[in-house]
């Protein structure tokens, strides 16, 4: 059976039922609040001036009001959406489809006659085509998943948008395939902020790819399996690849962040917020010390004095210890003041991490974690959690979800202007025009 061509020949055609069309308005509206949150970041705003001419372009970049060339734009939203922590992901696919397939789809759809439905139908699809990638692909254990799969999915959902015929759809995964990333699993640990670029590069590439195809080029015949299964891996699943294809839609296997933070973190962070609800008084100054038992994937984020936000937002000893100094796990938890904090690095260093076996072993169904914490005075706290929150066995409300997209989209917006994007999105799919959706994205701050 040709899997490739089984997929390739779904994300071309298929029309996603009306639950899956729902899930996947819930997921541009949280990614859009991801991006907007994100774009009011020191750094984005700095890249924005650079890469924003005078002269604009015909995409939005959303947050700031200024336009762009749909690949700079794509570049400058997907960097953004990255930017906070804040993007939903994939559990299976070990990664964020949804910021890797959504800035490419939007920075074309002005240029389209798109309906509501086409707009969902290209999200849902090119999220379909990177998940399903990354469900069926072990990436080397030095590589990061971002910027790899993810201009596969990027291409499918610019190439749904497109007129061009279902049968470039193939190949198009193929040239996409050989023009992803192979970025360092550093990248994150260190707190190289090069890392955020590479979703907004997948996007690029996804454009790029549109363009490929149609003015002629080709791929390598099984480009999406030599690239996945022998170059940044050895095992590459091709059964899974369209394992329940039609029916099993990855959109409704996703899962949404409120921790601000690697999803690494988020076990032992929701093992916290469980001792916390029962144990409401424990003072930082009286913690003696934390022990956390997880899964190995987390225990690699153990650096107790990061040296930048990224890197806290990939260290379990400093998200726990913010989370007890702050009182939070969100966005302003992990802010620069935050990480030069003496209290939260006094604590962060009295967190030790170890992994337990048979946590390891219940990837990637379930992220457990365990906290012990010892206070001064010899008392003795635990808690334990299974699964993560928000991810499709313990999910999030949409009034949760709601709330979150308003405080992240305060950064830039007003509250106004939030709750129609918020509603545009929602109502997408019964919209006989994107019209409505897209000349609120291209809003900035000053206009809202």
């Amino acid at each position: 059976m040709d899997h490739l061509g089984c997929l390739a020949a779904a994300t071309a055609t298929a029309t996603p039922p009306e639950e899956v069309r729902a899930k996947s308005a819930l997921i541009l509206a949280d990614t859009v609040g991801a991006i907007v949150g994100g774009s009011a970041e020191a750094e984005v705003r700095a890249l924005t001036n650079r890469l924003v001419g005078e002269d604009g372009g015909a995409a939005f970049v959303i947050g700031s009001g200024g336009r762009a060339t749909p690949r700079i734009a794509a570049l400058l939203n997907g960097t953004a959406g990255t930017a906070l922590e804040m993007d939903e992901g994939h559990q299976f696919a070990k990664g964020h489809p949804a910021i890797h397939v959504i800035p490419a789809i939007l920075a074309v759809a002005l240029t389209t006659e798109c309906t509501g439905r086409d707009l969902l139908n290209a999200v849902t699809m090119g999220y379909e085509a990177a998940a399903r990638v990354g469900v069926a692909t072990s990436l080397r254990p030095s590589m990061h998943p971002h910027g790899t799969w993810g201009a596969i999915g990027a291409a499918v959902g610019v190439l749904r948008m497109s007129d061009l015929p279902a049968e470039t759809h193939r190949d198009a995964m193929n040239m996409a395939a050989s023009l992803g990333s192979t970025p360092s699993r550093n990248t994150m640990l260190e707190g190289a902020t090069v890392r955020n670029v590479f979703a907004g590069v997948s996007n690029q590439m996804g454009l790029l790819v549109s363009d490929l195809a149609a003015s002629g080029f080709s791929g390598d015949r099984e480009g999406v399996a030599q690239v996945f299964g022998q170059t940044v891996s050895d095992t590459f699943d091709e059964t899974e690849l369209s394992r329940d294809l039609g029916d099993r839609w990855e959109v409704m296997r996703n899962y949404f962040k409120m921790h601000s933070c690697c999803r690494f973190n988020h076990a032992a962070l929701d093992a916290v917020d469980l001792l916390l609800a029962d144990e409401t008084d424990i003072r930082t100054d009286e913690i003696a010390k934390i022990t956390v038992d997880t899964y190995g994937l987390a225990v690699e984020l153990d650096d107790p004095e990061p040296r930048n936000v990224l890197a806290a937002k990939f260290s379990v000893p400093f998200a726990i210890a913010t989370r007890f100094t702050t009182g939070s796990s969100g966005v302003e938890s992990f802010a620069a003041e935050r990480v030069n904090d003496e209290a939260t690095l006094a604590l962060a260093r009295r967190i030790e991490l170890r992994e337990d076996p048979r946590m390891s072993a219940r990837l990637p169904d379930e992220r457990p974690a365990r906290i012990s914490l010892t206070t001064r005075d010899g008392r003795e706290l635990t808690a334990e959690t299974r699964t993560n929150r928000g991810d499709w066995r313990d999910p999030f409300t949409e009034n949760q979800l709601h709330e979150k997209f308003l405080s992240l989209t305060a950064r830039q917006w007003s509250r106004d202007h939030s709750e129609d994007v918020w509603s545009a999105c929602l109502e997408l799919d019964r919209e006989a025009s994107a019209t409505t959706l897209l000349d609120l994205l291209a809003t900035g701050e000053s206009d809202a």
